[in-house]
Order: C-alpha cells, then sequence, then structure tokens
C-alpha cells in the first residue's frame, strides 16, 4: 500500500513543493461551501442538535453535512431520554471523532477563528 499524501500545508513547511515540484504542480488544497442551515427533514430537536454541533465545531463545512446529520439524530436521542443502544452510541462516537470533536482529533483540526478588524485607527 502506498504511502498517504502529504498535504500541501506541510509540503510548504519542510520544502518539499521545491524539491519535488513536479509532485505539487496540479494540486490545490480542497475548499468547500459553509455547513448552513439543517436538512429540512430533521425534526425540530434534530435540528436542535444540528446547531449545538455548529457552534461546537465552527470548522465544519459542507463536506460534514452527511456527518452532521446522522450524528444530530443520534444526539436527539440522547437529548430526549429515551433509550439508545451501544450501537447508535458507537456511530455517534465515530460520527464526532471524524468530525475532530474528540480529544484526540480536535489536535488534527486546522482551523483558527477568524481575526477580528483592529479598529483602533478607524
Amino acid at each position: 500500500m502506498s504511502r498517504p499524501r502529504k498535504p500541501m500545508t506541510v509540503a510548504h513547511i519542510e520544502g518539499r513543493n521545491l524539491v519535488h515540484p513536479e509532485r505539487y504542480k496540479y494540486r490545490n488544497e480542497p475548499t468547500a461551501a459553509p455547513l448552513g442551515e439543517p436538512s429540512p427533514w430533521l425534526t425540530e430537536l434534530q435540528q436542535e442538535a444540528w446547531y449545538g454541533f455548529v457552534a461546537e465545531a465552527p470548522w465544519l463545512n459542507a463536506t460534514h453535512r452527511c456527518l452532521v446529520e446522522i450524528a444530530s439524530i443520534m444526539r436527539s436521542r440522547l437529548m430526549t431520554g429515551g433509550e439508545i443502544g451501544i450501537q447508535s452510541m458507537n456511530l455517534l462516537r465515530l460520527c464526532a471523532g471524524q468530525m475532530g470533536l474528540t480529544p484526540v482529533d480536535a489536535s488534527k483540526v486546522a482551523w483558527a477563528p477568524p481575526d477580528e478588524p483592529d479598529d483602533l485607527l478607524d
């Protein structure tokens, strides 16, 4: 099995893009639209869980929609206090890990809050 591709930011830091420019010539960092509003088919409680995930993880974008939908359904079950099985808990844990919401996975997320403009001179 081949080695995973090195992200462009790491290649720039290590100078790999200068050593082997042909490897990085046509690569770009993936970008996606914002996460947006919850799907209309989610119930009110599931939408509340959706907004909870948005508040906890501002780095989520449109590529995470499916994961956030699944996690919102699972979290809404927890919020109602109903019975939730081990498999559902594992699914929620898996979704949380994939979205960078666990302590270990949070260190892998490359996100910084937007800088506030300096209004001192305005």
